[in-house]
């Protein structure tokens, strides 16, 4: 069949609306019309380099959709299901899928490659394999997709919400909830307020956290961290080094979270000086691919007893938590309206794109017709 999807064709370029053709699905696959993808920092790494991937290729791993045909061996969906796709696969029956640890699931080796199946992508540009983003490639009309990347949601749900539990709001709540484990009572300390960093004050809150700082150097970001739960705000680490050592007299916060929108070697070690003895920070931000130091000392790390922890989805279990945000949604408990800033089309992406990179969105969401 025949679509629109945005397609990069060269790092550093910008993304370019084609007409695209794609397969029909093999018997472990569905083809999905897409609603709802979230502008997410993690397709900008793609843009810049920083996260590797075969070029030409369809970005976007965080959406949502509705099932139009599924193949001869899936079992969880049927057409006419409303499904959000989950950047990381999970199959349930490898070793981390048995022990509750999805995200780590041996899928994952699939992740820059163009399918599960067989490798092979299932959408073509101008005669050309475009391999899909997280195997899911949503900034698509139409798209192709393992049933082991689609989690079936309730029909009620608005779609172009729904769209941001496939990855911002998860991965950040879930590096509170799940990776930084925080505790009624804890003192936590995101650093950077976009996409992620607002859902890791929105995890720190509905976890019981006391006190909540915001550090962002944009005055926007830090008072929208406030609205999402966070009790104090900061413009950069050595300023929440200063509130923190006052509000607790000096012990420091039980977390730290790094969500900025690029992790950077030289943040680490201010970072982890943030968190008192036996505390955890928490990485949830990427790096480039090709960095390799950090700046930390090594005597605090050991002396102190602290912890650094890589965070990949928020540490969850996607086939879990998505469903479950959702239900703290409908509660009310979990806000989601709130985090769209601005909805765009298609052909608007690297407008969206420009705006997350001039700071003015916190999830900007291109909305299909």
């Amino acid at each position: 069949m025949e679509g629109r999807a945005a397609v990069l064709w060269g790092l550093g370029e910008d993304w370019q609306v084609e007409e695209v053709e794609l397969d029909d699905p093999e018997p472990d696959e569905a083809l999905v019309k897409m609603v709802a993808a979230g502008l997410c920092h993690s397709d900008e790494h793609i843009r810049t380099g920083d996260i590797p991937i075969a070029l030409p290729a369809v970005g976007g791993h965080e959406g949502s959709g509705i099932v139009e045909k599924v193949g001869s061996r899936v079992t969880s969906l049927v057409p006419g299901d409303h499904v959000v796709m989950s950047f990381i696969p999970s199959c349930g029956r490898c070793r981390w899928c048995a022990s509750g640890h999805q995200t780590l699931c041996d899928l994952g080796r699939y992740l820059m490659l163009g399918s599960i199946a067989n490798g092979v992508p299932r959408m073509r540009a101008k005669g050309q394999p475009v391999s899909p983003m997280s195997l899911v490639g949503c900034f698509a009309t139409h798209q192709v997709m393992n049933e082991a990347s689609l989690v079936k949601i309730e029909p009620d749900l608005p779609l172009d919400k729904a769209a941001l539990v496939s990855c911002g709001v998860t991965t950040g709540w879930g590096s509170a909830v799940h990776s930084a484990n925080v505790r009624p009572g804890d003192v936590v300390v995101v650093v950077g307020i976009g996409g992620i960093g607002s859902n890791a004050v929105q995890g720190a809150r509905m976890a019981g956290a006391r006190w909540i700082v915001a550090v962002d150097p944009l005055e926007s970001k830090r008072e929208a961290g406030k609205r999402f739960g966070a009790t104090h705000a900061a413009e950069d680490v050595f300023q929440a080094f200063a509130l923190v050592n006052d509000l607790t007299s000096g012990q420091l916060a039980d977390s730290a979270i790094l969500t900025t929108d690029v992790a950077r070697g030289d943040l680490l070690g201010p970072t982890m000086a943030l968190v008192r003895k036996g505390g955890a920070v928490v990485v949830t931000a990427i790096g480039p691919f090709s960095q390799s130091e950090v700046n930390l000392s090594l005597f605090e790390l050991t002396l102190w007893h602290k912890e650094v922890r890589g965070s990949l989805f928020g540490g969850g279990n996607p086939r879990v938590d998505i469903p479950q945000l959702l239900s703290f949604y409908k509660d009310g408990t979990l806000q989601l309206d709130e985090l769209i800033t601005k909805a765009y089309a298609l052909e608007e992406v690297n407008e969206g794109y420009q705006d997350m990179r001039d700071g003015k969105n916190l999830r900007g969401v291109i909305v299909f017709d």
